[in-house]
Parts: C-alpha cells; sequence; structure tokens
C-alpha cells in the first residue's frame, strides 16, 4: 500500500504458456481462419486459408506471437530473427521489442522479394552500416507455411550474408510439403500450431 491508502501497482505476472497459447489460438481462428476455396501463392488449391495479418497486426495477437515465439527460441542464442517480406515483418518487429524488453535483446530484419532497384540494392534490410549478418545465429520466422518456399528464398539470401541458420519458425503449419522441404534443404522446421488443430472443430 501507498502512504495515501492507494494500491501501488505491481508487475503482472506472466501468463502461463499453455494460457497463452489457448487464447491466441482463439484470436487466429477468429480473425484469421476461414473456410472457402482459394488458391494459395504455391498454385495450390484449397477449402480452407489462414491470412494471419489481422492477428499480427492486432495489440494482443502481435503480443501472443511474440511471447509464444521467444518461448519456444528459449535457451538457443538467438542474434537475429527474420524473414521475407511482408509476412514476417510485424513478427519480426514484435519479436525483437518483446526480447528488448525481456533483457536479451534479438534483432530484427527482413528479406526483399526483390532486391531495391536503387540506393543500396539490398535484399536484406534491417542492418545498420558496418553491421553485418556474418557469423551470427539466425531464425527465420513465417507467418504461415505451405510448402515452405517463401521460408527458402529468405533462407538463401540469408545464408548468403554469412549468417548461420538456426531453425524455421512458421507461426502456422498448413502441413502441405514444408516438413519435407526443409529436410532437404538441411533446416531444423518448428511451428507453434498446425492447420489440423484448426480443421478438427
Amino acid at each position: 500500500m501507498s502512504t495515501t491508502g492507494t494500491p501501488t501497482s505491481a508487475p503482472q505476472p506472466r501468463a502461463h504458456v499453455a494460457d497463452m497459447r489457448s487464447r491466441l489460438y482463439d484470436i487466429i481462428r477468429r480473425r484469421s481462419f476461414g473456410r472457402g476455396e482459394i488458391t494459395l501463392a504455391s498454385g495450390r488449391k484449397s477449402d480452407f486459408y489462414f491470412n494471419l495479418k489481422p492477428t499480427m497486426l492486432d495489440a494482443e495477437g502481435a503480443a501472443l506471437l511474440a511471447e509464444l515465439t521467444l518461448d519456444a527460441l528459449a535457451g538457443e542464442n538467438i542474434d537475429y530473427v527474420g524473414g521475407l517480406e511482408m509476412g514476417a515483418v510485424p513478427l519480426a518487429g514484435a519479436i525483437a521489442q518483446l526480447s528488448f524488453m525481456r533483457g536479451k535483446p534479438i534483432q530484427a530484419f527482413f528479406v526483399r522479394k526483390k532486391p531495391k532497384e536503387h540506393g543500396a540494392r539490398l535484399s536484406v534490410e534491417g542492418l545498420a552500416p558496418g553491421e553485418s549478418l556474418t557469423g551470427k545465429r539466425v531464425v527465420i520466422v513465417e507467418d504461415v507455411t505451405t510448402t515452405g518456399g517463401s521460408a527458402i528464398k529468405a533462407a538463401d539470401a540469408v545464408r548468403e550474408s554469412g549468417a548461420e541458420i538456426v531453425m524455421v519458425l512458421t507461426m502456422v503449419d498448413r502441413e502441405e510439403g514444408a516438413t519435407e522441404t526443409f529436410q532437404q534443404a538441411g533446416l531444423a522446421f518448428r511451428s507453434l500450431y498446425r492447420a489440423a488443430e484448426f480443421l478438427k472443430s
């Protein structure tokens, strides 16, 4: 209690991981999951879709994605996190911010789908002059993964920059070949959620 008799605000304990995961599941299902025939980026047809942008740009959704991602990366000693534009950009930013607030900063970057045709003509964006990914431990993040092609593009650019790719981490794995793609590329792969979790109910 303060001297005026008004309770002082104390830091709130972090929610249990299972509770955060359940809450984020509800947000993704409400804001980012739908039924209906669509054509995926890979060219395949599907009767369901994930558009994670409404979750990544939701205040609570962004915070929970960052919390669960950092929990998944605990103990990995990561230097940088990033991936292919556009899906990885809000993810990487939220993760970097929360990592700083936790006292273990991880820097963010993103890979352009096509290098700029003017200026520095960079394919990897977010590094200050003199900074390099050479020798850094990097995690490639992605919002939704189908066959893994987008993450492979990002991984190729990052490897060309001299980084060590620790893993690819996606928020939702559609389970349509990404695991095999990453195995062939020699990349570890994890996901926060699988499509089957949303299709079962």
